[in-house]
């Protein structure tokens, strides 16, 4: 009989799973821009962030920055430009002639200011670890994309194995319900059973809708990095919900207990927590330069046009002076400043404690989920799929023998869609927490060339 071969076609394709590959990591090199706006069937997830990388402005403003306070570092630690006196002395409001009084004279001086002890030095490797913190955002900037875009990418492939389920699902519920409505015609079938096989249509085809709406949201989110250009004329993107976490795996194996420390301190967000502990000890020893006495000369040469009391010329003057200022009151200064600093410090380290603390949590709490998530997949693979494929065998073989109702059939193939697609979900989610465990502890393994910034011209 027709109706039993549907039957027995319709439980076995519903239980079919396609298989995604597994996406094979690769390092990653700046590629050209244009690359983003290309139309493309089929991109894969590296080749996406390395264009995203490429065309990041917030990426390129951090590396611009970093590159600013260095050049800012080397202009502060430079003496100050000396400076020029010009001037006449000791003119007389009677006649205002140079030549009448011998105190009369036209000085001309130079005054040159130095810095305090090693104030230069410690200004300029200030402004270095400065610019080193602002150069590792420019590395915390591409986890965060990379993160982001890995998201969505996982999001989309789960989404596409789903959509690939439900069509499927309506195919078999469309040709099931066509043969119900041949033999209702004919008086071989009850109303019931149309009216549900239709229900079940359309309940799939609504389902199907809401996953192209996902799809479509999920392209929409990564423009954000590849352009509204990339948006428009990549017509397809064939996703994937589980990637290759080898790199990954190689530290967990490496790790014994709940201890990260040691590897997540290679992390930008601590690097960043170092470097600034490093800028506020910079900052005590300058506090402590303070203390040391500033100096500065002064030459001045004077000349004089008149003559002096016995009638003959009068010489020229040369002047020379040294100047020191003397801290000698310090408590509520340099004291202070000193103090503060040194507060600063501590706070700085204390910070990066508590980051260590909150990121080692975290790590901790993702393995949890990812042991959780392991075993409910094992579950599935081993009971679960399997007795929902047993059960929808039976509900059909007693449907054929009249014992079980259409409802029954329909009931135990709708359920082992919801498993398979519950199955992929749990894939999903392992993936997803192997994707944050791999931002946490630095774990993706691309590379990327530096960002090209263009100097503005100085004269326009």
């Amino acid at each position: 009989m027709k109706l039993k071969q549907y039957l027995l076609v319709l439980p076995v394709s519903t239980a079919v799973l396609v298989a995604t590959p597994l996406y094979a990591s690769k390092p990653l090199t700046s590629g050209p821009v244009t690359d983003v706006v290309t139309p493309t069937t089929e991109k894969t997830l590296s080749q996406l962030i390395e264009a995203a990388l490429s065309s990041d402005g917030i990426r390129r403003q951090y590396y611009a920055q970093a590159q600013a306070m260095r050049e800012t570092g080397k202009a502060t630690a430079t003496l100050v430009d000396p400076k020029l006196r010009f001037g006449i002395t000791g003119l007389p409001t009677d006649s205002f002639t140079f030549d009448e009084d011998p105190m009369t004279n036209i000085s001309v001086g130079l005054m040159q200011q130095f810095n305090r002890g090693e104030t230069s030095e410690l200004t300029e490797r200030q402004a270095t670890l400065q610019a080193n913190t602002m150069a590792v955002n420019v590395t915390a900037r591409e986890l965060e994309i990379i993160n982001a875009m890995t998201k969505i990418w996982l999001e989309l492939g789960y989404q596409q194995v789903a959509n690939q389920l439900l069509v499927e699902n309506r195919i078999l519920m469309t040709e099931l319900e066509s043969f119900i409505q041949t033999n209702y015609s004919i008086g071989k079938s009850d109303t019931q059973d149309l009216i549900n096989a239709q229900l079940q249509v359309a309940k799939l085809d609504e389902k199907i809708q809401a996953n192209q709406q996902t799809q479509q949201r999920l392209r929409a989110q990564l423009s954000e990095w590849l352009g509204s250009d990339w948006l428009t004329n990549t017509k397809q993107l064939h996703a994937s919900n589980q990637l290759n976490w080898r790199d990954l795996q190689t530290i967990e194996g490496a790790i014994t207990g709940n201890s990260y420390y040691s590897q997540l301190k290679q992390t930008p967000s601590v690097q960043i927590a170092d470097a600034s502990i490093d800028v506020r000890r910079t900052q005590v020893a300058l506090a402590r330069e303070a203390y040391t006495p500033q100096f500065g000369f002064e030459v001045m040469y004077a000349y004089r046009q008149s003559n002096n009391m016995r009638g003959e010329p009068a010489s020229d003057l040369v002047s020379a002076y040294i100047t020191m200022d003397i801290p000698l009151f310090t408590g509520n200064r340099q004291d202070r400043n000193l103090a503060a600093a040194q507060y600063q410090v501590g706070a700085a380290q204390s910070q990066k404690d508590t980051l260590l603390s909150q990121m080692n949590a975290k790590v901790n709490a993702l393995l949890v989920d990812k042991n959780n998530l392991t075993q409910r997949l094992e579950r599935f693979e081993s009971t679960l799929l399997h007795q929902a494929d047993l059960r929808v065998k039976a509900t059909e073989r007693g449907y054929q023998n009249n014992t079980t109702q259409f409802n029954d059939v329909i009931l135990a193939s709708r359920d082992e869609l919801a498993l398979k697609l519950e199955y992929q979900r749990l894939i999903t989610d392992l993936n997803l927490v192997n994707n944050n465990l791999s931002a946490l502890l630095n774990s993706y393994g691309y590379q990327v060339d530096k960002p090209d910034i263009t100097l503005e011209s100085e004269h326009k």
